[in-house]
């Protein structure tokens, strides 16, 4: 782990020089609201009811194939919870049931009741606000009410919220959502700084729509993050980023 002191000049350094900075862009889940509880919770339920359902013997083998189907939707920026249980059935050579689609919106209630925001998030956001534009750019849960929703004491500080994945906005780590998001902003990509936990859909994202990126790995989060060399700043609290200059 990194501690503050750590990061603080290399932050720093990485915008010294550059173009003045107008907007600080913010991923939503697991980067201004921890949900890992939620998500734990609610997949553990529903890879319980698929395992019951489906009748299976071998619990470790059926985790393993679960896994690994779960990954392969992931790496194509599908979080639809019912599209990846409907391939599950069908790896076991099954018809999915029809009960998915209510499961899928007990899954994400599931995470958004056991959703909360990061302690500093608000404060955060306050004090950036004062100073900077903000904007956030979110992908979407793909059924029933987006987690936003149930914060809006965060929501309402944002200029600018682009949730990808609706009104034909592809998700990311597309640059479209990050350059809509700019487009209403009214500034270039070098204007903005763009803060996200996931290296893959926030950090590679934002660095193709030529957004400069910061990586939040949270402190508390229990992780293993991907290993990588990288440039790009790596904080372990949105406290850091009161930190950055924008020389």
């Amino acid at each position: 782990m990194h501690s503050r002191a750590h990061l603080q000049p290399r932050v720093a350094r990485r915008w010294s020089g550059e173009m003045m900075l107008k907007a600080y862009l913010f991923d939503f889940g697991q980067t201004l609201v921890d949900s890992a509880d939620g998500f734990r919770t609610a997949e553990k339920e529903a890879e319980t009811k698929i395992f019951e359902d489906l009748g299976l013997e071998s619990w470790s083998e059926f985790l393993s194939n679960y896994r690994r189907l779960r990954r392969e939707h992931h790496d194509i920026s599908n979080f639809s919870r019912k599209a990846l249980w409907q391939v599950v059935y069908q790896h076991y050579g099954r018809p999915d049931p029809a009960f998915l689609a209510e499961a899928e919106r007990g899954y994400w209630n599931t995470v958004r009741s056991r959703t909360k925001p990061f302690p500093e998030a608000k404060v955060v956001l306050e004090q950036l606000g004062s100073r900077y534009r903000l904007a956030l750019i979110t992908n979407s849960q793909a059924s029933g009410e987006h987690r936003l929703n149930k914060f809006p004491e965060l929501a309402s500080l944002f200029e600018v919220i682009v949730v990808a994945g609706e009104a034909g906005v592809p998700t990311k780590p597309d640059p479209q959502p990050f350059l809509l998001c700019l487009e209403k902003l009214g500034i270039a990509p070098a204007e903005a700084v763009y803060v996200g936990d996931d290296w893959r859909i926030d950090v590679c994202g934002a660095r193709e729509a030529g957004i400069r990126p910061v990586w939040l790995q949270h402190h508390s989060t229990s992780r293993k993050w991907p290993s990588v060399e990288t440039p790009v700043p790596i904080i372990t609290s949105l406290e850091q980023l009161l930190d950055l200059e924008d020389r």
